[in-house]
């Protein structure tokens, strides 16, 4: 009887409370990258990318006869000669991984005043995955995540797709965090900033001045601006600002779009047409920067840095450079550390 009491006594209590302490993730994201330069890892890649219906807005009747019985056959290898011509021979990645992973660790360290802040990076395609990063946060204690895409201007297919990832994730949550997104930034005066800094520096350490420095964009198919997507609008804002900020007129400073897929009309003017052309119009010095990319990659690197240039020089340029992203550098992680501190102002 008197055991019976006791083990009865013992169920009856209540659950103690215990102190729990609660952490705050913050989580860069960026577009991704394959694994190797090797076919194998290159369709994997091509495969998740190319499948994502924010990039490839066709109808998937339409597009996955042309993806699966075209494009991932012909395309792994050719993506993998150029990757292999910018990868990181000594990390064995792209630099694009590297850059972001620096910049995750940079962040960490700018933020350790606040405590309790937990910072790690993820790729909208390829390792590590969104959802990964997502679990390792939430097993470190993080209740609140700052989610923030690594592009300056939004686009359906960039931040969107990142945004609707982020979304499937958490609906698989029994308990999901609180979860705030940092906004495009097209306009922040940080980043204006940065930009134009990077640029003069750049430009300062030539032993030519460019009769003209081009702002080339990521494109996006027109149809998807018509359908309403900002992202036009918020590349040409960028430009308007950094003339503004460097003192520059619309001759010396032009906007163009690069990076186009496919048989549809893209945004225009296009980057490659123009590079080209410039040397018949009497342009023999050009400098080249990308706003809206974060980190160098493919599309910087080698699309600009190199197949740009070689495309001026066999049309009678003189004179090219390629200005580097903002990368882990002080001025683009002001920029990163400005606008998380932002948004986590009210949870730590």
């Amino acid at each position: 009887m008197h055991d019976d009491v006791m083990s009865q006594s013992a169920i009856a209590q209540p659950v103690q409370a215990k102190p729990v302490l609660e952490k705050t993730g913050v989580m860069l994201i960026n577009l991704g990258t394959p694994d190797g330069t090797d076919r194998t890892s290159m369709r994997r890649y091509l495969r998740e990318f190319l499948m994502d219906s924010r990039v490839i807005e066709w109808p998937k009747a339409i597009w996955y006869p042309i993806l699966f019985g075209i494009v991932l056959n012909t395309r792994p290898k050719k993506s993998g000669a150029l990757y292999d011509r910018i990868w990181n021979r000594e990390r064995n990645e792209s630099p694009l991984r590297t850059y972001t992973r620096s910049q995750s660790d940079q962040l960490g360290t700018r933020l350790s005043d606040l405590g309790n802040v937990v910072v790690d990076w993820a790729m909208r395609y390829g390792q590590p995955s969104i959802e990964d990063v997502l679990t390792r946060l939430r097993e470190q204690g993080c209740t609140r995540i700052v989610a923030f895409p690594l592009y300056p201007q939004y686009s359906s297919s960039t931040t969107g797709s990142v945004i609707e990832k982020l979304n499937d994730a958490l609906n698989k949550l029994r308990f999901m965090p609180a979860v705030r997104t940092v906004p495009s930034y097209q306009h922040e005066p940080v980043y204006i900033d940065a930009l134009a800094r990077s640029i003069e520096e750049h430009l300062a350490k030539l032993d030519f001045e460019p009769q003209v420095v081009v702002a080339s964009y990521h494109g996006i198919p027109q149809s998807y601006a018509r359908r309403g997507d900002p992202y036009p609008q918020q590349c040409l804002e960028t430009t308007r600002l950094l003339r503004a900020r460097l003192g520059w007129d619309e001759n010396k400073l032009i906007s163009t779009f690069q990076s186009r897929f496919g048989p549809e009309e893209w945004l225009q003017p296009y980057t490659d047409k123009t590079i080209e052309d410039m040397p018949k119009n009497g342009i023999k010095s050009v400098a080249v920067f990308n706003p809206g990319f974060v980190a160098d990659c493919l599309e910087t690197v080698d699309e600009i840095g190199n197949e740009a240039a070689e495309a001026f020089h066999e049309n009678g340029g003189e004179n090219f450079s390629h200005i580097p992203c903002l990368n882990d550098t002080d001025l683009g992680m002001r920029v990163i550390e400005d606008l998380v501190r932002r948004e986590l102002q009210g949870w730590v």
